[in-house]
């Protein structure tokens, strides 16, 4: 079932919003060579603290940390751990909070230094995707016309969107209906309604989108090992299009 949300509601989640991009931001520019992706959680874990809010991902479906950490291949759910980031690799930062009983969703992807003149085009082309899927948000539109929009762009610039994951609703719970997918038919799927509130993620990579599970267990990254961006904003359904809630 798909959950309107009150007045009452989207008022609580535009602050979940502000607060998650505000923590996210903080955390983008602590990432630089050196440092480890669980010093990056460790920093994000009490900055979500600090605004009275709690960990989103932190125990659900057993994750044991609040930020995921995805490297070069690894696309999403990347576990926090002793790793080193180093110059020219490339990762995406996907943390949740939940503020007064409903949850906020975003990611980015962020360079390390200089990197790849391929890895800085991965990046723009995700970041892009998520821009264009989100002026498809109004009501009257469709999942589809969203996923149909993000894979067009995307295929067009010589990448591919993963399949196997999709964006997806949120309110009091993380993951609600409906899913958004990153690809598709336009027309098909569910209908957008004012007053929906729906996280769009397009995942993106460089070669094929099949993937496996990551090393360490938890993650999932690229068969053929290339490098992936992902890029994802929650976004309320407005009777003007779209409002997007986790944006400073």
């Amino acid at each position: 079932m798909i959950n309107i949300k009150s007045s009452e509601e989207i008022k609580i989640m535009r602050e979940a919003g502000r607060i998650l991009a505000a923590v996210l931001k903080e955390i983008e520019k602590q990432v630089k060579q050196g440092i480890t992706t669980l010093e990056l959680d460790r920093a994000a874990e009490a900055l979500i603290l600090k605004h009275e809010a709690k960990p989103g991902f932190k125990g659900y479906d057993n994750f044991p940390f609040s930020l995921c950490t995805s490297v070069n291949e690894e696309i999403v759910h990347g576990l926090p751990s002793t790793r080193v980031l180093k110059e020219g690799d490339i990762i995406s930062l996907d943390l949740g909070i939940l503020y007064k009983g409903y949850y906020s969703d975003m990611a980015i992807t962020v360079a390390v230094g200089k990197v790849s003149f391929e890895a800085k085009r991965l990046i723009n082309v995700a970041k892009k995707s998520l821009r264009l899927g989100i002026k498809k948000v109004r009501p009257g539109n469709t999942t589809g016309d969203i996923g149909n929009t993000i894979q067009k762009f995307v295929e067009g610039q010589g990448f591919s969107v993963i399949r196997d994951l999709c964006g997806h609703g949120i309110g009091k719970n993380l993951h609600e209906e409906p899913k958004i997918p990153n690809f598709g038919k336009r027309k098909t799927g569910e209908k957008l309604q004012e007053g929906m509130v729906i996280c769009i993620e397009p995942m993106v990579a460089m070669g094929d989108y099949r993937l496996e599970k990551a090393q360490d267990g938890y993650g999932y990254a690229t068969k053929d090992k290339s490098l992936t961006a992902h890029f994802e904003h929650t976004i309320l359904v407005t009777k003007f299009g779209s409002k997007v809630l986790t944006e400073i």
